[in-house]
């Protein structure tokens, strides 16, 4: 297997004062001692804090020899501006569906941008061609894209560790396009859940329009395959552990520091995601139903692990947690017992799996989490036996019992778990108390899945089964590169030897991006200026061949007197040269038109964000600023019925890019285009267009060796040859012009 290189923010380990140190959180434990079939690993990330130029060689060497790791060094303003700005106060809330708590500066999108960069830059050096980059999180959404830009064959896979929120929530982002079309660089996009998924897609169908299927989405010429994987955890660490001595001695500590105790245990970062204010209101609600005798025998542990100290959020969080728990313990304390033992701070492991263990509950009630390691952890250490001498009493009461949010990945892993909605205070209250008085028979029927759930698919298990999707995927090749590197030679040959060409192009979705509205699509700059060097040449004639009115055309194109139009797919021609209008409909029937139009009037009603446009030759019902998934449904059924008037009347319903059209049968672009080329003796014709109305202009080149053709795209077509997107087939002339 070749070098797998594991990119996230922060590195595996921690730069401090005494040393390097192996460094805490999700990711890091997951990936502890994954052995991805003996390949090499090298992991890139920031170190964690500003390093002086002149140490970071020596940093860095050490980094890569003794720690497998490379570092990307970031100035503290960067750093700061990237992570605790952009990162956890723009996407973060709106990841987690909490949108209040969203906040957003234009220098922290510059921050992030230029970290992306400086990720790709230290990648693209330290990655071989055929290397596999595995990128991890919100963070770094805009580096799978960079990367393929750089360096197509590159295998570059994206996880997103968090949840991705439904597009109402997700489009509050001002950089929500770059944000996804940076992922969608990715050759393998990995989420926790199937509904994360799902989510992904909707987004990608509702800000750009691209539909996808199942599991795969195409953009822009480049596929990228999606895929479910839970992470799991280190399960066999915590296995291990439950057998060692200091384990046995820990847990001993425990049990006697809460004797007499069931204990009731919550261990998070101090995050607002994570639910813990009103987790404190139900525990809060539980004590209150209980009699001092019996408040005597509950603790709850909370181990809330600093975070994000930086962020306002995050302090004034702490200030109301310890206000709320003082609270409690002030007004449910008992001369033998203060309800709450709150700590601020972490814990060490061995620590940790005896708590795991000796816990009768295990309290996990984030408001919205991408899975929650904390979940599986507690399950890994459930044995249902005695794991001391200090509590014999153990395997009497059973396992311990797992209450868990419905709202965290690992609920769809966890069926058995007491699942529970985080907002509904009462009912957090109400599960406490069915944990604690639930049966030992049936605290083990519920845990014994769940425990083989996380030793089958633990975190090797994880990282393998995406590490080996990721290898299986293709090698990225661009679209059709040899055919169109061909036509664009024998193009530019062409125009250098000043022999007669002529170009028949399609504007909207070839020349021009679509836009939502079509007003909207006059030409930029940008194309302006090709559209200049086009109509220089003399040698060179230009025809823009277009579904739109003529009026339209005059507007955007009417000042290139050089370049022909034909509007309405064939209906009326202007020639190259000429600022005469020919109508080529004389002695057509439009008597169905208004047969047309009244069915039209009844789906533009019954749909928001449609319109009609009228042209003299036909109908168009407009659906691009509609719901697309409703769009499109209300499009089909539109079609069928128009379909039936077709039988039986000379009109063609065409169902193109987020348009039903309804035109007449004699009028075409391939016999507009015929018309045209009979005029002229040409060397060299190339045709090219992004929908189906373009289709009758590439069906000339299968009688004709002179034509090339070209689609913008995707979709089934006859064309010869095929470009992702307008921009890459403006750059395909500009490069044949060159």
């Amino acid at each position: 297997m070749p070098e797998v290189t594991i990119v996230s923010n922060r590195l595996p380990v921690t730069l401090s004062e005494d040393g390097i140190h192996k460094s805490s959180g999700g990711l890091v434990s997951a990936l502890e001692g994954v052995n991805l079939q003996n390949g090499a690993v090298n992991w890139l990330g920031w170190p964690g804090k500003h390093i002086p130029a002149a140490e970071q060689a020596a940093i860095a060497g050490t980094l890569r020899h003794e720690h497998g790791c490379t570092p990307v060094f970031l100035p503290d303003d960067l750093a700061r501006d990237h992570y605790e700005g952009l990162s956890n106060s723009s996407i973060w809330p709106l990841f987690h569906y909490l949108p209040s708590y969203f906040s957003y500066r234009a220098e922290w999108w510059t921050a992030y941008e230029k970290v992306n960069h400086l990720f790709a830059e230290r990648i693209l050096v330290t990655a071989g061609g055929s290397d596999l980059v595995w990128v991890h999180d919100y963070q770094l959404m805009l580096l799978p894209r960079l990367l393929k830009q750089a360096r197509p064959s590159l295998r570059v896979g994206f996880f997103l560790h968090t949840p991705f929120p439904s597009f109402d929530v997700f489009r509050c982002h001002p950089d929500r396009e770059a944000l996804v079309t940076g992922v969608l660089g990715a050759d393998l996009i990995g989420f926790h859940t199937f509904g994360y998924l799902r989510h992904f897609r909707s987004t990608v169908l509702r800000l750009l329009g691209v539909e996808s299927e199942m599991t795969t989405v195409r953009y822009e010429g480049h596929t990228s395959a999606m895929g479910v994987y839970p992470i799991g955890i280190n399960a066999r660490r915590f296995e291990a552990e439950l057998d060692t001595d200091a384990f046995r001695e820990q847990c001993a500590a425990v049990a006697t520091a809460y004797a007499g105790k069931r204990i009731i245990l919550s261990v998070e970062r101090l995050d607002y995601t994570k639910g813990i204010l009103r987790r404190l209101e139900g525990i809060e609600l539980f004590l209150r139903k209980l009699g001092e005798e019996q408040r005597d025998r509950v603790k709850f542990v909370f181990i809330s692990v600093p975070t994000r100290s930086g962020v306002d959020q995050y302090q004034e969080l702490r200030q109301r947690v310890e206000h709320r728990v003082g609270r409690i313990n002030g007004q449910y304390a008992t001369l033998h017992n203060s309800p709450v033992h709150f700590m601020h701070r972490s814990v060490g492991f061995t620590e940790l799996c005896a708590l795991y263990s000796l816990a009768d509950v295990a309290l996990v009630t984030p408001l919205t989490d991408g899975m929650n390691l904390v979940a599986k952890e507690f399950v890994a250490c459930q044995r249902g036996v005695s794991p001391c001498a200090a509590v014999p009493d153990r395997s009497e009461r059973g396992p311990g019992v797992l209450i868990l949010s419905e709202f965290a990945g690992a609920a769809q892993e966890f069926p058995n778990a007491v699942t529970v909605n985080p907002y509904d205070v009462p009912a957090i209250a109400d599960a406490i108390a069915q944990a604690l008085a639930m049966p030992a028979e049936e605290r083990r029927r519920r845990i014994r899945p769940m425990r083989e759930r996380v030793f089958t698919y633990d975190a090797a298990a994880w990282a393998r089964d995406f590490i080996g999707d990721l290898a299986q995927r293709p090698p990225c090749r661009p679209c059709d590169s040899n055919g169109v590197a061909r036509a664009r030679g024998e193009l530019a040959a062409a125009v250098a030897a000043a022999k007669r060409v002529a170009l028949f192009l399609d504007y909207d979705g070839t020349l021009r991006e679509i836009v939502r509205d079509p007003a909207a699509a006059t030409p930029t700059p940008e194309l302006r200026r090709l559209l200049d060097r086009l109509a220089a040449l003399e040698a060179l004639d230009v025809t823009i061949v277009s579904g739109r009115t003529a009026r339209d055309l005059e507007s955007f194109l009417g000042d290139y007197g050089a370049f022909g139009l034909v509007a309405e797919h064939g209906a009326e021609v202007r020639p190259p040269h000429s600022g005469a209008w020919q109508h080529l409909d004389h002695n057509l029937d439009f008597g169905w038109k208004e047969q047309v139009r009244h069915i039209l009037a009844l789906f533009q009603r019954s749909t928001p964000g449609t319109h009609i446009e009228h042209k003299r030759t036909g109908l168009v019902w407009h659906y691009r600023r509609a719901d697309p998934e409703f769009g499109k449904w209300k499009a089909n059924q539109l079609v069928d019925e128009l379909s039936m008037i077709a039988a039986n009347s000379p009109i063609e319903v065409r169902h193109g890019r987020k348009i039903v059209e309804a035109t007449s049968a004699h009028i075409s672009k391939g016999a507009a285009v015929t018309r045209l080329l009979a005029g002229g003796a040409y060397d060299l014709v190339l045709l090219a267009g992004d929908d189906v109305t373009d289709e009758s202009m590439f069906q000339l080149a299968e009688h004709d060796p002179r034509l090339i053709t070209i689609r913008i795209g995707d979709g089934d077509t006859r064309a010869q040859h095929r470009l992702p997107s307008p921009a890459a087939f403006r750059q395909f002339l500009e490069s044949a012009l060159a």
